[in-house]
């Protein structure tokens, strides 16, 4: 399909001919010879003495070439368009944040798998994760660890092959081996500041109870819930545990609660797997599209068109002043 990208031009067609119509003709004064006899000569010749302009005329073919250039240049000027098929672009309507507990509780090897062998719960964690992760086609993520502290391991992005990349090299006490759940919360608010899109979700997983946050988890639930961000919660590890290695299910709730997100526990990879699920199901892929139409311009074409025809007729005009002194 092709169209004008300045259609208003076309208005300048009919300029030259306004120009001829309505303007005063160009008048110059020249040096005249005064000729001996002028009366008896113009008798002899049979031609009438008058005053006046002389006006030189034109020949059909160069007043057909001067207007076909002219509109030429004026179709150029407009600037023909050809349009390419619609190119559709899906972009994220949700920013993700993963908070992941990669205290040194999390090595224990508690989880129970499908064919009963145990195994360690951030392995166990990352199995499930990584398939979490790539049922999220679309949307943009984030990976946060904490322990003793919080880190961003993976800025917001939607490659999220290179997110699973990021999620194999967690390792187990990389961040001390303590829990700051709140610090880890006011980490994630901070890498939403980048954020523009409405809809912003925290999935916070957690095996402890907070140790070493400067900010209470509850007090930073409730910055969460002032930004529009909700959090879900999931618990794993066990609630009868002493210290930090007891999972704090009343805070987890808490935090969910104030947010307006969902709380799970899960104690074996089969409970993990259906929380994600869960939360797959409750929050489902989310994009904005838009759409737009490659343009390649055309208007090269009419003005080459209008220089072979202006240099076309320079050459016939010089082939016929050549033919008239030859």
């Amino acid at each position: 399909m092709i169209t004008l990208a300045f259609p208003w031009m076309l208005l300048l067609w009919p300029l030259p001919w306004l120009v001829w119509r309505f303007a005063p003709p160009h008048r110059e004064r020249i040096t005249a010879t005064r000729v001996p006899f002028f009366r008896q000569l113009t008798e002899t010749a049979g031609a009438q003495a008058r005053q006046g302009s002389s006006i030189p005329r034109r020949g059909f073919w160069q007043m057909a070439a001067a207007t076909l250039i002219w509109g030429l240049i004026v179709l150029a000027l407009a600037r023909p368009e050809r349009l390419g098929e619609p190119v559709v672009i899906e972009k994220s309507a949700r920013d993700i944040v993963l908070a992941l507990d990669i205290s040194g509780s999390m090595d224990a090897k508690d989880f129970v798998l499908p064919d009963g062998q145990k195994q360690q719960r951030l392995a166990a964690v990352k199995a499930v994760l990584r398939d979490f992760i790539a049922a999220r086609d679309g949307d943009r993520m984030a990976l946060i660890v904490f322990g003793t502290r919080a880190f961003v391991q993976a800025p917001f992005t939607d490659d999220l092959t290179g997110l699973d990349g990021f999620l194999d090299q967690t390792v187990v006490g990389m961040a001390g081996p303590n829990t700051a759940l709140g610090d880890a919360i006011g980490l994630g608010l901070r890498t939403f500041q980048a954020s523009d899109v409405r809809e912003r979700l925290m999935i916070l997983l957690s095996d402890g109870a907070d140790t070493n946050s400067r900010v209470p988890p509850i007090n930073a639930a409730a910055i969460a819930a002032d930004r529009g961000v909700v959090i879900q919660t999931i618990g794993v590890g066990d609630p009868q545990g002493d210290g930090a290695d007891r999972v704090d299910l009343a805070t987890l709730q808490d935090i969910a609660q104030r947010t307006g997100g969902a709380y799970f526990y899960a104690d074996d990879a089969a409970a993990l797997r259906q929380v994600y699920d869960r939360i797959n199901a409750m929050t489902p892929r989310i994009t904005e599209q838009s759409s737009y139409r490659p343009r390649r311009d055309l208007s090269w074409v009419p003005a080459g068109i209008a220089v072979l025809v202006g240099l076309a007729a320079l050459g016939a005009l010089q082939i016929a002043a050549w033919r008239r002194t030859a």
